[in-house]
């Protein structure tokens, strides 16, 4: 078969997009007869989660009920779902209590990451708190019903990404770690990294989130069936408390409430800040979300910074020298456990070679002069990698991240002067159209180069006759329609989650946002990230003509920082010099964020021209959480 053609499809009108996993892979796949996963992911259970958690308000904000379909005695996969990701679905639906090792416990299938708890001297130690309060003091509660009811003695963050840290205030009181009695650690720049992702591009990360995650699609079939990394993401109250103990280098020991913990920091791989760690007395090793049972992505959909995929493979690998012989179970961040020494070897060793793999074949072939998208056309896949279930696609994709380690040397640029200046989507459309005939002619040939099974091709044009005239109901729906067949055959999760949710807004249009980040994380802001939030929403243009300056004076923590609006940017600094500013504010920081959202110095001391706030105030803009993406 040559590469890059569509490899026909169960049923047989849904062709599988290329690079969905199946078409790259050659005639070897996993054996379906394979169930150590389905063993592993049930060992170790001691009671049930809660299928429906709702919030102070009686609103459900993680409910697995709708998913019953997935749960043991599902039948084969159905036409509209690819066989594997039917799979992994049945393993990430897995819910409840599990032990990894005698002291060391999961709760799994409460959100799209795990929780883990560690078993101190005095109390628990909570691994990773889910993605929203309401989720993790439920996913507390579980285990303190079931094993005792220990209070919380330490929390560990193992990267900065929202679904591994977002629930803490479910399990621990803020104040108590102000007050230095609950420690929090975390790897070097974990804040930096966790306020750059989703406080400054949070809003796009989060529309773009929607569809990685199918928000607002129904669980079923035909619809959402999970995300490949887990089953979906809760709904909930969202929080962040500052880290107090900072992990800065590989070996680091630190013993939290009686727990022996070595470090091995990692950055650079899933997240810019992360950090694996081995517990010597009870010879387990966590690696975060460094060694799933999928395929990572090397640049998630939903946007990040490109990942180092050479370095991803190196800490693996040195993951394996320093704690595979040392460790009878390894553990993670998401899915399941495994063990034995033998196969953790075997499991890691699969994981490091993949992203080597995508690496180093990327770049041979681009020392070429093959671009991306040719590389992510024409690369074969190693046959043992072929046929483990855990190196396959179900959340990354071997076609985006080959297109990602291109990005990351090369950038968005292929070359090609063609490329260059090309046109915006909704401008190039429009002479599309023109060329082709006018948007009746653009939509015929979608249908004729589906007809012959080229879906990619007709939901390009699709797309193209949707930006050409937006006002077009019948060119949405046969693009939805597109859409839609493509998102059947995808083995990846989140491919069919962007297809289906893509279809979805055609016809019906965008849903309300998902869930309200940057406000909820606004108080775990240093001033510097608070400055930064507001420099990101002043709108250029009008604000050319506009010069002011403000000065803060922090009475929580002693220090001064200036910002100067000029030429339409916000400059900030601390310990200026000089005269002081034309307003000067002396304050806490919360009231510095009560300050910057409403607008008002009441009861806050000031000095100077009081208009430079409501000036600064006039010249930002708002976000637009529901921006579109299918249509213009």
């Amino acid at each position: 078969m040559a590469h890059g053609a569509d490899t026909g499809s169960r049923p047989a009108d849904v062709p599988r997009p290329t690079g969905s996993g199946d078409d790259r892979r050659g005639p070897t796949v996993p054996s379906p007869d394979d169930t150590a996963d389905f063993d592993d992911a049930r060992r170790g259970f001691i009671a049930p989660a809660p299928l429906n958690v709702t919030n102070e308000q009686g609103r459900s904000v993680w409910d697995l009920r709708p998913f019953a379909f997935l749960d043991d005695g599902a039948g084969p996969a159905p036409g509209t779902v690819h066989p594997h990701l039917w799979r992994q679905g049945r393993l990430t639906v897995m819910s409840g209590l599990f032990e990894v090792v005698e002291g060391v416990y999961q709760v799994r299938g409460m959100d799209l990451s795990n929780m883990t708890l560690i078993e101190g001297r005095e109390g628990v130690i909570v691994v990773d708190p889910l993605v929203s309060e309401e989720v993790a003091a439920a996913a507390l509660d579980l285990y303190r019903r079931h094993r005792s009811d220990r209070p919380v003695t330490a929390v560990v963050y193992t990267h900065p990404h929202l679904d591994h840290f977002g629930g803490v205030l479910g399990v621990v009181d803020a104040a108590e770690v102000r007050a230095g009695r609950i420690p929090i650690a975390a790897p070097k720049d974990f804040m930096q990294h966790a306020v750059s992702e989703n406080v400054y591009a949070g809003t796009a990360m989060i529309r773009r989130g929607m569809y990685f995650a199918a928000f607002g699609l129904e669980p079923g079939p035909e619809g959402r069936v999970g995300m490949g990394l887990g089953i979906g993401t809760s709904q909930g109250r969202v929080g962040l408390v500052p880290p107090t103990l900072e992990v800065t280098r590989t070996g680091q020991e630190e013993v939290l409430d009686g727990v022996r913990f070595v470090f091995q920091m990692t950055p650079g791989t899933e997240a810019p800040a992360e950090m694996n760690f081995h517990l010597p007395e009870h010879r387990a090793l966590c690696t975060a979300e460094n060694a799933c049972h999928t395929l990572h992505n090397l640049l998630t959909l939903r946007g990040a910074q490109v990942r180092d995929a050479r370095m991803w493979s190196r800490y693996l690998n040195e993951a394996i020298e320093l704690f595979a012989d040392r460790s009878d179970v390894v553990f993670a961040s998401h899915h399941w456990s495994v063990w034995g020494v033998e196969r953790i070897r075997g499991f890691l060793s699969e994981q490091r070679d993949i992203y080597a793999y995508i690496h180093d074949q990327t770049l041979r072939m681009m020392n070429k002069g093959a671009t991306g998208a040719e590389i992510a056309e024409e690369l074969p896949i190693p046959p043992e990698l072929e046929q483990a279930w855990s190196a396959r696609g179900y959340y990354g994709s071997i076609s985006h991240d080959i297109k990602a380690v291109y990005q990351r040397y090369m950038g968005w640029f292929d070359g090609n002067p063609a490329h260059l200046w090309q046109y915006p989507p909704q401008a190039q459309a429009q002479r599309y159209a023109r060329a082709f005939g006018g948007v009746d002619v653009l939509m015929d040939r979608a249908r004729s180069f589906a007809d012959e099974g080229d879906l990619r091709f007709a939901a390009e044009l699709g797309s193209h006759a949707v930006f050409a005239a937006p006002d077009r109901s019948d060119a949405k729906e046969l693009l939805a329609d597109l859409l839609t067949r493509l998102g059947y055959g995808s083995e990846c999760a989140t491919w069919r989650n962007f297809f289906l949710v893509g279809a979805s807004e055609l016809r019906e249009g965008v849903p309300p946002t998902a869930i309200a980040l940057t406000d909820s994380l606004v108080p775990a802001l240093d001033v510097t990230q608070l400055l930064d939030s507001v420099a990101i929403r002043v709108d250029g243009p009008r604000a050319w003509a506009e010069e002011l300056s403000l000065d803060l004076h922090m009475t929580d923590t002693g220090e001064r920082y200036r910002a100067v609006l000029s030429n339409g940017v916000l400059i900030h600094y601390p310990d200026p010099s000089g005269d002081p500013a034309e307003l000067v504010l002396t304050l806490s920081k919360p009231e510095l964020v009560q300050v910057l959202t409403n607008a008002d110095l009441e009861g806050v001391r000031h000095r100077g021209d009081t208009a430079v706030l409501s000036r600064l105030m006039s010249v930002l803009d708002e976000s637009r959480p529901d921006f579109p993406i299918v249509t213009p």
